[in-house]
């Protein structure tokens, strides 16, 4: 059974929301909400959760996206957008005033997407393995994945009128998300774990159709390059050098964007994929640690 609780939100007419809390919330502490990467799930963060030096120092509170792990609503159309003002809602109804935002993969352009609709309550964010862009020629240009190429297979494969109560993602897709995402070396525990997960979370008509609509969500997105004058809080990039997804390269191109920000800075972790937190959790924790003793 997931580790998730749902609290009800009022967005798109009602929003079953799945979060995870691994410690009893205490207002003392500042809190970090963690956004996970496309068709994974609050597990993502499993090693966060687990490190007594960082729930020691801050609240963790994981919200899982719109189409994804436990989070249920009637729409089957949503965007980034919505997940932002829901994780926003969220907040509200666990009664949590502020918060730190970290974000991986699509989860770092929802971490920018709530510092920009809720500025009073976002004290900082942490992208993590991302791009502030659209799926465009400038970031391939830049040695980024073709997000287009990558997702079209998968939505064209989704996409039908016939019932598919025997559906869940093929293996083949769970190890394309593993391999670009942990890493084809990955562990086989972590391979094995996310296949059954991923498998698991998606399935049956439903299932296909919020796969389908995170997958349209990540091919489709609007681009924040415009917005990104206006995000007033401090923002703390890290990223992998061994990033398969998006660049370095382009990294240090968007993290100049943020000019009205207080501080920004650029981490770089020698060795880190993707999901940066999951295969190099103690610089990412670290990290953390650091920058939110600063700013909170």
């Amino acid at each position: 059974m997931p580790n998730t609780k749902t609290v009800h939100v009022p967005h798109l007419g009602g929003i079953d929301a799945a979060y995870q809390m691994p410690q009893p919330y205490d207002s003392s502490k500042p809190t970090l909400v963690l956004v996970n990467s496309f068709t994974t799930s609050s597990e993502l963060y499993g090693k966060q959760y687990a490190n007594k030096a960082l729930t020691d120092k801050m609240n963790l509170l994981a919200i899982e996206l719109l189409g994804h792990g436990q989070t249920r609503t009637k729409s089957e159309n949503f965007t980034y957008w919505d997940t932002a003002i829901m994780n926003i809602q969220v907040m509200e109804a666990l009664g949590i005033q502020k918060a730190f935002v970290l974000g991986t993969s699509q989860g770092g352009w929802i971490t920018v997407r709530m510092a920009l609709l809720a500025p009073d309550k976002i004290q900082g964010i942490i992208p993590l393995g991302t791009s502030m862009d659209f799926e465009s020629e400038r970031t391939r240009k830049l040695g980024c994945w073709d997000g287009v190429a990558a997702c079209t297979g998968p939505i064209d494969k989704w996409t039908t009128t016939s019932a598919t109560p025997d559906f869940q993602p093929d293996l083949d897709y769970c190890d394309f998300l593993i391999d670009i995402g942990f890493g084809k070396n990955c562990p086989s525990e972590t391979r094995d774990f996310w296949r059954k997960t991923i498998q698991a979370n998606y399935q049956g008509d439903d299932g296909r159709r919020r796969a389908r609509m995170a997958a349209i969500n990540l091919r489709e997105r609007d681009g924040l390059h415009g917005r990104l004058f206006d995000v007033k809080c401090p923002v703390m990039w890290l990223h992998g050098t061994d990033d398969v997804v998006y660049t370095i390269a382009n990294a240090e191109q968007e993290i100049k964007l943020f000019v009205n920000a207080p501080s920004t800075e650029l981490v770089t972790v020698d060795g880190g994929a993707h999901f940066l937190s999951a295969s190099h959790p103690k610089e990412v924790d670290d990290a953390l640690i650091a920058f939110i003793g600063k700013y909170a």
